[in-house]
């Protein structure tokens, strides 16, 4: 029977960093806590994903290649964008959903 729960690294892009870091400079400024919060609920995200990264949906848009990237909703308001490769799941963007995301596409 083949291993279910095998490992799989988790990789985030430079742009993903830069998201995250800007997501959390703003909460800061509003709400120290919340800015706390969102770190520790990525790391748990990442850990996740390094578990089971085909459990999310695929995003599905007209500007994206059939099934390419998958979408993890975190701390009520947030969204990781990911593709797995083999056994790496990179993470290449980090964004509010409440802001329009689209210009990603």
């Amino acid at each position: 029977m083949p291993e279910r729960n095998k490992g799989f690294t988790v990789k985030i892009t430079e742009t993903a960093w830069e998201m995250l870091l800007g997501h959390m400079r703003f909460l800061a400024n509003v709400s120290v806590p919340a800015a706390n919060r969102l770190i520790d609920t990525f790391v748990e995200m990442t850990a996740d994903l390094a578990v089971m990264p085909e459990r999310n949906p695929w995003l599905y848009h007209e500007a994206l290649p059939f099934q390419k990237y998958r979408k993890l909703l975190f701390e009520n308001r947030y969204m990781a964008l990911y593709q797995i490769r083999g056994d790496i799941v990179y993470i290449n963007a980090l964004v509010d959903c409440r802001q329009d995301y689209v210009w990603l596409l």
